[in-house]
């Protein structure tokens, strides 16, 4: 069980070996701390909880002071998933964890929260390719169409509509490590991450 938090910072490009060009995201990923181990006899669950970065003081709560001491953190805890037979055995209150638990090619999934667009349409918000543009229509080339059935007054609850699109949680599994570097922090994954930059990601391999 691998589990970091870091920021996004980009998207660039690299070469591997034969001349590929890679579209990679870059994450920054301070070293974290393990600041409470979860158990099953004791919490009733388990779980890894870990500490990283810099928080302000006012966001943090008097148990999360109390908890931290002088260390004003980001702070995430990370559950073993049973499908893939995680353990958190071996860990250990104070250890620290950075972006060496990762080597290139592993398989890495990472969540963050997606930019956040507003009050969108349909087209832009579900797909939807939208109404003809010819033979008399007008002002209807992205409108959503019928939204009822025959018989029935009322719109269907579920229905794919306009409305608040983004800031969503998403996770984006299957990640491949490119490269990663301890001294700088950098943790090289190809394909793209949810969020803005700046946007913080949990990374878990």
């Amino acid at each position: 069980m691998k589990y970091l938090i870091g920021t996004k910072q980009g998207m660039t490009q690299i070469f591997d070996d034969n001349g590929t060009a890679h579209a990679v995201t870059v994450l920054y990923v301070e070293p974290a701390t393990v600041t409470a181990v979860r158990t099953n006899e004791k919490d009733g669950y388990a779980a890894v909880q870990i500490a990283t970065g810099a928080q302000k003081e006012h966001r943090l709560t008097k148990a999360e002071k109390g908890h931290l001491g002088e260390a004003k953190k980001f702070v995430k805890e990370f559950r073993p998933r049973a499908n893939r037979k995680e353990s958190i055995d071996g860990v250990e209150k104070g250890a620290t964890l950075d972006v060496s638990v990762f080597e290139v090619g592993d398989k890495i999934s990472v969540t963050a929260v997606s930019k956040g667009k507003g009050f969108q349409g349909v087209v832009k918000r579900h797909g939807f390719s939208g109404g003809p543009k010819t033979h008399g229509n007008k002002h209807h080339e992205r409108a959503p169409g019928s939204i009822g059935v025959g018989g029935v007054q009322r719109v269907i609850k579920g229905l794919r509509m306009a409305g608040r699109t983004g800031t969503d949680t998403v996770t984006v599994k299957g990640l491949t490590v490119l490269a990663a570097d301890p001294k700088t922090h950098m943790l090289l994954v190809r394909g793209a991450v949810p969020g803005r930059k700046g946007t913080m990601v949990e990374v878990r391999g």
